[in-house]
């Protein structure tokens, strides 16, 4: 609730695991009701249907490969029939792929860069005009996080489309934040550091390589996806009703480390 007006939906790609899942839960733990979209249209279904039980809220399940807008309007029309008014969107749906500078190539690249950065690009004018309808409805609190890394702000030589693909949503990030800020529209970026997910399990399931991620961490230890969560959540909430084009760094400390 905001002011007695309930808040209104959010969108979460890539909503049945890591992150994305995290910042889905958050959501439901404070009535919010929340739309997964995941490739993994089953899970995503499972964990829609997890969430409703848990918190009594309204969800939505649906398969949607990030990397084709032409599923989008139907995956905007079904959510907003079940879960009503969309005010938030989480882009957290990402793939990482080693391919350093000497293997780097057309498909490579491609298939980073289409989920991560290409992805937010048009899923943003997808939902726009239910984010205006929100913010236009007198609830200001109409709401774009994407999910960008440490790594669109630090060099990592093994993975440059990945580097790329998350610099390159902060810039997407800055350059909405502007455009849309006129509609009540407010966009902001979260820089998680080492988190442990889906994505990094098979790192972090060799304890040595654990062990050294933590050693490097100010904070001592790698995060849970839900820290990551309830950042997002916070960013989405009227609490952060002047905030917005900004980049909030969640990594332990990491990125302000010397060596």
């Amino acid at each position: 609730m905001s002011n007695g007006i309930p808040s209104r939906a959010v969108v979460v790609t890539g909503g049945a695991s890591g992150i994305g899942r995290a910042c889905a839960t958050a959501l439901a733990e404070q009535a919010r009701n929340v739309a997964i979209w995941d490739l993994d249209g089953a899970n995503a279904a499972s964990v829609a249907q997890e969430l409703a039980d848990t918190h009594g809220i309204a969800t939505h399940g649906v398969g949607v490969d990030v990397r084709d807008p032409a599923t989008f309007a139907d995956a905007v029309a079904s959510s907003l029939a079940a879960v009503g008014p969309i005010g938030g969107m989480v882009h957290a749906a990402g793939v990482v792929s080693i391919d350093p500078a000497d293997r780097l190539d057309a498909d490579a690249w491609a298939r980073v860069v289409d989920v991560n950065l290409r992805a937010f690009a048009l899923l943003v004018p997808a939902l726009l005009p239910a984010l205006r309808d929100t913010a236009a409805g007198g609830v200001r609190d109409a709401s774009i996080v994407g999910i960008a890394s440490i790594e669109a702000i630090v060099g990592d030589g093994r993975i440059p489309a990945y580097c790329a693909s998350k610099a390159g949503l902060l810039g997407l990030v800055r350059s909405f934040a502007v455009g849309l800020a006129s509609d009540g529209i407010r966009v902001n970026a979260v820089c998680p550091g080492y988190v442990d997910t889906p994505m990094t399990a098979p790192i972090m399931s060799a304890p040595e390589m654990r062990s050294r991620m933590e050693r490097r961490v100010p904070l001592g230890r790698v995060a849970a996806p839900e820290e990551i969560g309830r950042v997002v959540r916070f960013l989405l909430s009227p609490d952060a009703s002047y905030v917005t084009g900004a980049e909030l760094v969640v990594d332990g400390g990491l990125t302000r480390c010397v060596a």
